[in-house]
């Protein structure tokens, strides 16, 4: 039998290809027993070379710069089992080879540079005077992106050969995000332009990161990618705005998303502008002798204002004003001295602006408080006083009707306060009179009656109790009393007849018909019109 030790220490990484060629070299030496037998070997082991060993990996790894990661490897032995002869891990990158770590059973283990310290094998058993190389797992601490590669582990067996398999290793670097303002201060000039306010950058990140914006702030935004040597990729966008006095104290927040991870960062714009000035105080309501009345300069600056400066234009202040920072107070009343056109300038550091107000003096206040709009729905409150006043002014009514129309059913006229007049007519001042009959004589009323007076007896000649009254020539008082129209005067009224004189004349006191009553205002009427 030949010597195999020699073989084996001599050539620890051969394959099973170069294998045969020594033994191809070394048939010449042996017998033909011995040729026979070797040649029997490899006709067997050419099966298990197909059907026996194998080696397990993951296909694919993957971890981030300064971590650690591990690479399985696990060798599938045959039954019968081959012998291991050496095991070898190697970085295949562009095609190239390059050792990482060598266990033999013989020879121990070894870890090449550049990975002699940061790679080791896993498993205690490998690093042993007998070692066992059924699993050389291998751990890689503190990666590098110069790491990223695919990775070999090749068993080498006798006599069954070469078994290998391959893992994928992905390194990963988190990228390193930064927000900042273009400048601490941005000034907003008068000039209207677009600047850059403030920049988002991701890093040296692997893969690229994606940036986007978030804010209530109008503007636009870029992006820009480097790629850098070591394989990481840098991204930057810069947001842009035209900058002013709304842009102030406004929020920008930049949202960097890596892989799975969500990274935001935001900054608080710092704008410098110029004052914004209005004037408060005139209502358009001064008038005359109104009291203490003032204006104010209100400005609106970044920074603030540090100077105030009144004026009239087209005249000088009032004697009666005094300037305290940014109001003008006039003392006392409102005088026509205040009308004019009044200017505030305000300064800071960034420029000065002014603001004016037209002020005018009227004679009399106008109304010029708002009136609240009436409530076209009364309250219920009052909805029922009205109902309840109206029910109760028709019930007042209605008994002042009923009462007046049972006076008028016992005699006709108020006797008390009205006149009754006889005649045919009445004449101005100075003109003819018309000649009455004389009044009855010797009137007699009952004692029990006080307002209703009737006579009992009437005296005179030719008088009859139940005829009327007949004159001298046959005059018939009654019939000439029908005819005659007669006339209610009130007392109250009689001034009003200054240029007119009611006369009446009563030539001889006639006897009174038993048809006529007199009234206790001297007056007589007929029974026909008393109980009408």
């Amino acid at each position: 039998m030949p010597n195999w030790t020699h073989l084996e220490e001599d050539s620890p990484v051969l394959g099973i290809a170069e294998l045969r060629i020594v033994l191809r070299k070394q048939i010449g030496a042996m017998t033909m027993f011995e040729s026979l037998w070797i040649i029997g070997l490899l006709l067997a082991t050419g099966g298990q070379e197909v059907m026996g060993q194998s080696v397990q990996m993951d296909s694919v790894k993957s971890g981030f710069v300064g971590s650690q990661v591990e690479l399985r490897c696990q060798f599938i032995n045959s039954r019968p089992p081959v012998k291991i002869s050496q095991v070898t891990w190697q970085k295949f990158l562009n095609g190239t080879k390059q050792n990482v770590a060598i266990a033999n059973p013989a020879l121990g283990v070894s870890v090449l540079p550049p990975f002699k310290e940061r790679v080791v094998f896993k498993n205690p058993a490998v690093r042993q005077r007998t070692p066992s190389l059924e699993d050389t797992t291998i751990v890689f601490n503190n990666l590098r992106l110069s790491d990223e590669a695919a990775y070999i582990c090749e068993y080498t067996t006798f006599p069954a050969g070469n078994r290998e398999n391959m893992v994928n290793l992905t390194v990963f670097a988190r990228p390193v995000t930064r927000m900042s303002l273009t400048s601490p201060t941005i000034v907003a000039r008068a000039a209207k332009r677009k600047m850059t306010v403030a920049t988002c950058v991701s890093a040296n990140g692997k893969p690229p990161s994606v940036i986007k914006w978030e804010t209530r702030l109008k503007g636009e935004f870029n992006l820009q990618e480097t790629r850098n040597p070591n394989g990481t990729v840098t991204v930057r966008s810069s947001y842009i705005v035209v900058p002013g006095r709304e842009t102030h104290r406004q929020k920008l927040t930049c949202i960097v998303s890596y892989r799975n991870e969500r990274i935001t960062d935001s900054v608080i714009l710092n704008v410098q502008y110029e004052p914004e000035v209005t004037i408060d105080g005139f209502d358009g309501n001064w008038y005359l002798n109104r009291q203490d009345v003032q204006l104010t300069c209100n400005a609106d600056a970044n920074p603030p204002v540090t100077i105030y400066q009144w004026k009239l234009l087209n005249g000088s202040m009032p004697a009666n004003s005094e300037v305290k920072n940014n109001t003008i107070f006039f003392k006392g009343p409102v005088t026509y001295d205040l009308a004019g056109t009044y200017v505030c300038d305000a300064t800071n550091s960034i420029g000065t602006r002014s603001g004016r107000v037209e002020v005018n003096v009227t004679d009399l206040p106008s109304n010029s408080s708002p009136r609240m709009p009436e409530d076209p729905s009364p309250p219920p409150l009052i909805i029922g006083a009205a109902v309840g006043g109206g029910v109760a002014l028709v019930a007042i009514v209605t008994l002042l009707v009923v009462l007046l129309r049972r006076r008028q059913r016992t005699f006709k006229g108020d006797y008390s306060t009205k006149k009754h007049v006889f005649g045919n007519s009445y004449s101005k001042a100075g003109g003819p009179a018309v000649v009455n009959p004389p009044l009855p004589k010797n009137l007699q009323y009952p004692e029990d009656s006080d307002d209703e007076k009737k006579p009992t007896q009437i005296g005179g000649s030719g008088g009859g109790s139940g005829g009327g009254y007949e004159g001298e020539g046959g005059f018939d008082v009654e019939a000439e009393d029908l005819k005659r129209p007669y006339f209610t005067v009130d007392e109250g009224e009689s001034r009003d007849y200054d240029d007119r004189t009611l006369t009446y004349q009563y030539d001889a006191e006639p006897d009174i018909a038993d048809d006529m009553v007199s009234q206790t205002d001297g007056s007589v009427i007929s029974k026909k019109e008393w109980y009408v």
